[in-house]
């Protein structure tokens, strides 16, 4: 089954939404995804629509780990920090070159928290649920040597232990590359409108879901398409589908921002963890895409749902004052900051005061007919997946799958070699493409294979999400399909005379379209990427 994932694929949209789906899924971040893949490969129909991009809210402004949980262990979460752990390792093997290992030192320095002790018992604890073993504890010498620049007043040692990362973006959409190839279709820029109900639509009617009106933000055309089922899958947007006094969980949205530094400045072969001299809180920094990622903050998101998150004044502080205090000799400014970008997780309100202990389990319930999913872990997106779909089991008479879980990604075989391409460029094109990899390596141009300075993107990524990735703003090549716009001084400025020879004839946009989005791509990254005044 095709989807509109090429520039004139929105020409298929009547008819493609006039179809009897089984399953609605309502949000295209790493939740829907999943979602619409595990569904998809079971023999459902399944239709995913996203009010803005694919990944556009919290799962391309995560902190790009794929990790286990060390710190839910001393919350007593093993649950939790189980399951993560076993889909961090399943994620690892089936995602080589989208999913990385990534080493982590945390310095144990005298009087700090939680101790040499206390942090090697959860070490231990770690190793167990991934079934593998390693050393973890470094004297003052050898661990000065994993991880230079950091502060060496009071350091007895370190300890050091290995989880994943990830390009958050780029994982959710080959998820969706995978899910199409069993017969999903997934539409961005379709927000809905309201819930059709049995004898009515809106939310003063009694009946249950039956399916959604949806409006075309590209073309403006609305849509009626039915289901048998349909899934919120929102995250913290979940409120306004599911209308005030639902008798379902209440969100507490929490804003996590982060600082992108080049990795000359900050230079990092270890990702370093450190308790921040403030409040004690986890904070991080490692090398991510060619430059030095560094968060997070965990802080109540009071500025409303409606407007796209932004790093606060207040959270640039924070953060500096954390560089400050690991890395004293490296004299790291604001002036040193690439970029920002401030994302809103979901999570479920269990009433602690402080943000950062709020759990980060998923949970699922039924109102009048939606089945609704928040919370949960970037890690943890197939188990979601499934647990949604056992769910949906019991609202799909006629449908019975037994829900074993599946490998993510169906194997890829390798590139053809060629000699413009490293082996490390390989691996990372055939991670993030899969079976497309050929197909982007065979339509570069002379040049195209190259390396974007200051990243680890080619040129030709950006003419294959141009042809065939569902386009529709100059931000969603920019933030989403690449990461030009973290990675670059000015969100790119400098290099878009280049990509625009790439990408406008591809996009089939007139001058003045792009004139238009590039002045709106420029707006929007001042205001919401760059580091407040």
């Amino acid at each position: 089954m095709s989807a509109p994932w090429h520039r004139g694929g929105r020409e298929e949209l009547p008819q493609l939404l006039a179809r009897e789906w089984d399953v609605i899924v309502i949000g295209g971040g790493i939740t829907g995804a999943g979602i619409l893949l595990e569904a998809a490969r079971r023999g459902l129909k399944t239709l995913l629509v996203e009010q803005r991009d694919f990944a556009w809210g919290t799962s391309s402004r995560s902190s790009k780990l794929v990790h286990g949980g060390l710190r839910y262990l001393k919350e007593g979460k093993f649950g939790l920090t189980r399951v993560s752990v076993r889909e961090r390792e399943h994620l690892l093997r089936e995602a080589a070159g989208l999913v990385e290992p990534q080493s982590f030192a945390f310095g144990d320095y005298e009087g700090r928290k939680p101790g040499r002790r206390m942090f090697l018992l959860g070490l231990a604890i770690y190793d167990r649920m991934a079934g593998q073993r390693a050393r973890h504890y470094f004297s003052r010498d050898d661990f000065m040597a994993l991880a230079p620049n950091i502060a060496t007043a009071r350091l007895n040692g370190g300890m050091c232990y290995t989880d994943a990362k990830t390009d958050d973006a780029r994982l959710v959409l080959r998820v969706l590359q995978e899910a199409r190839t069993h017969g999903g279709v997934a539409v961005n820029y379709m927000g809905v409108e309201t819930l059709l109900r049995d004898g009515g639509e809106g939310e003063a009617d009694a009946g249950a879901v039956c399916g959604v009106l949806v409006k075309d933000g590209v073309g403006g055309a609305e849509y009626r398409i039915n289901a048998r089922l349909v899934v919120s899958a929102t995250g913290a947007w979940a409120g306004g589908l599911r209308g005030q006094g639902g008798a379902g969980p209440r969100l507490r949205p929490l804003r996590g921002s982060h600082l992108v530094l080049p990795a000359w400045r900050l230079p990092l072969a270890q990702a370093v963890s450190l308790m921040h001299p403030a409040d004690g809180r986890p904070v991080f920094a490692f090398p991510w895409e060619g430059v030095t990622l560094v968060g997070t903050t965990d802080v109540d998101h009071r500025a409303g749902m409606a407007q796209e998150a932004a790093i606060t004044r207040a959270e640039v502080d924070y953060l500096m004052a954390a560089l400050h205090d690991q890395f004293p000799q490296l004299a790291l400014s604001e002036a040193d900051v690439i970029s920002s970008y401030a994302g809103v997780r979901p999570v479920i309100d269990s009433g602690e005061n402080d943000p950062s202990k709020e759990g980060r389990d998923h949970a699922l319930w039924v109102e009048r007919g939606l089945l609704t999913v928040a919370g949960g872990k970037l890690t943890t997106f197939r188990v979601i997946a499934l647990d949604v779909l056992k769910q949906a089991a019991a609202l799909l008479p006629g449908w019975r799958d037994a829900l074993r879980p599946l490998p993510v990604f169906a194997a890829a075989a390798p590139l053809k070699f060629n000699r413009s391409l490293s082996f490390s460029q390989a691996g990372r094109l055939l991670g993030r493409y899969g079976a497309q990899a050929q197909a982007l390596v065979d339509a570069a141009l002379d040049g195209e294979l190259d390396t974007i300075a200051g990243t680890e993107t080619v040129w030709a990524q950006l003419r294959w999400a141009a042809r065939c990735e569902a386009v529709q703003h100059l931000e969603d090549l920019l933030l989403r399909r690449s990461r030009i716009g973290l990675q670059l001084r000015g969100g790119g400025v400098a290099i878009l005379p280049r990509v625009r020879a790439i990408c406008q004839p591809e996009l089939g946009w007139s001058d003045q379209r792009w004139d238009a989005e590039q002045a709106a791509y420029l707006t929007l990254w001042q205001s919401h990427y760059s580091l407040p005044a």
